[in-house]
């Protein structure tokens, strides 16, 4: 069996509005579980209680990457200003 190669390179990743996305997606998950804790009873009774606790673990891993994305982006724009100033 041969290995396989790429025939071509990989492309440069995408960069979008990273902070924002994860802060959507961050609240998405809270009002998901919001949305659903009214009817816990009903949820639990048919043995469907993990998904009120995946929508809150899902937000609160959301609080998780928006810290971690704020400090990336942070980073990135402290790096290139570094980079933009003349060394003297």
């Amino acid at each position: 069996m041969a290995k396989w190669t790429p025939q071509h390179e990989a492309p440069e990743p995408l960069e979008g509005p990273v902070v924002p996305t994860i802060v959507g997606g961050t609240i998405l998950w809270f009002v998901l579980f919001l949305a659903q804790l009214p009817f816990y009873g009903w949820f639990d009774d048919r043995g469907h209680a993990w998904w009120v606790w995946t929508c809150l673990a899902g937000g609160g891993l959301g609080l998780i990457g928006i810290w971690y994305v704020r400090r990336r982006d942070a980073a990135i724009k402290r790096a290139a200003a570094r980079d933009d100033v003349p060394a003297s």
